[in-house]
This record gives structure tokens, C-alpha cells and sequence, in this order.
């Protein structure tokens, strides 16, 4: 198992415990520090009170567990407009939503960054309507990022 799965499987029940939905995390190196990023999310967005509570509940577990063999910071956060999409429910989620989809290799027009609105998902392909009309059928497994999109 991954350093990112093994902290996955163990933040996600602690974030689901409170009653909110773990989007995504990250663990990085910024300049000397290392950082976990832990982005929740609920069904009325997320207020400072619930990303203290999830920090507060996340503490403890880390620190017994100790899934991270040097000093880190804990920054527990929304995941913000564009928030990333992922997993199935994620997809599921953003069905007839503009979407902004970056993949491994060039596709259409030897670009790789589409945006368009989100058709529909399977376990192989996500169907993108492109901003001219036309539909595109993007292998998930050629998606290196993808994310909410929104103009302003």
C-alpha cells in the first residue's frame, strides 16, 4: 500500500465519523516543510468550525498511528470551487457540470486540457459536450486531473 492509500485509509474514517466527506489529500514537501492537506467536504459546504473539528479528530489518530516518520503540518480545509474529481461519486456528482479535464497525452487538437460539461462517466471513458457542441469520449485512464470549472 502507497503512503497517499495508507493515509487515505486512515484519515476517511475519522472525516466520515464527522459526519462530512473527505474529498482528497495531499502530502508534500514545500520548501523545508511537509505538508498533509486533508480536503472535506458536506452537503452545506464546510464552515472554519468543522475543518477545526476534523483537525482535532485527525490529531490523535496520526499521532498513534504514525503513519509519517518526520514532522508535518496538519491543514484540513474545503476543497474550494474547482474542487477535484476523482472517484466515481465525485463524477456522479458533477453530471451536467462544467468540468475542466487534463490528461496524460494530447487528444483533440493535440490539446490536453478540454472543458465542457460533464455528460456522463462509465468505468472507462467520461463523455465530455465541448463548449463547440461536439462530444468526446476521454478514457479515465488517460485523465490526469479533473475538476470542477467554473468562469467568473
Amino acid at each position: 500500500m502507497s503512503q497517499q492509500e495508507t493515509l487515505f485509509a486512515l484519515v476517511e474514517p475519522v472525516v466520515e465519523n464527522e459526519g462530512l466527506e473527505l474529498v482528497d489529500l495531499e502530502y508534500k514537501k514545500e520548501g523545508k516543510r511537509w505538508m498533509l492537506r486533508v480536503f472535506i467536504d458536506g452537503p452545506e459546504g464546510i464552515s472554519h468550525d468543522e475543518c477545526v473539528r476534523v483537525t482535532r479528530a485527525l490529531e490523535p489518530v496520526l499521532e498513534e498511528e504514525d503513519p509519517i516518520p518526520h514532522g508535518f503540518i496538519l491543514e484540513v480545509s474545503s476543497p474550494g470551487l474547482d474542487r477535484p474529481l476523482k472517484r466515481d461519486r465525485d463524477f456522479e456528482r458533477a453530471k451536467g457540470k462544467k468540468v475542466e479535464i487534463k490528461t496524460f497525452a494530447p487528444l483533440l487538437d493535440k490539446k490536453k486540457t478540454l472543458r465542457g460539461t460533464l455528460l456522463g462517466f462509465a468505468d472507462k471513458d467520461l463523455r465530455l459536450e465541448l463548449e463547440d457542441g461536439s462530444t468526446i469520449n476521454i478514457p479515465r485512464d488517460q485523465v490526469a486531473k479533473a475538476r470542477l470549472h467554473f468562469e467568473f
